[in-house]
């Protein structure tokens, strides 16, 4: 099975874990999808009270230089131990 095709059907198991996951495993789980289906994060950071999303911004941004494969990977790795705990 292909890298992308594991990553498409570890994005579709993510819908189904039983726990809501801390919100630290949800900014991974966030920045890990769009470094995987976008690449860097190149966009301009969220201004004002916009909290939720500097966070977000944030957590992507950290993974600028991680490449695609090794994004998806991380992502399903992370989607594995969340499915299994």
């Amino acid at each position: 099975m292909s890298l992308e095709t594991t990553f498409e059907n570890a994005v579709k198991e993510s819908k189904t874990i039983s726990e809501r996951p801390s919100n630290q495993d949800l900014l991974k789980i966030y920045s890990l999808y769009k470094q995987a289906t976008e690449g860097d994060n190149n966009n301009e950071a969220p201004t004002g009270f916009d909290f939720k999303g500097m966070a977000k911004h944030n957590a992507w941004k950290e993974l600028t230089g991680l490449s695609k494969e090794d994004a998806m990977g991380q992502y399903v790795d992370l989607i594995a131990a969340l499915k299994s705990a």
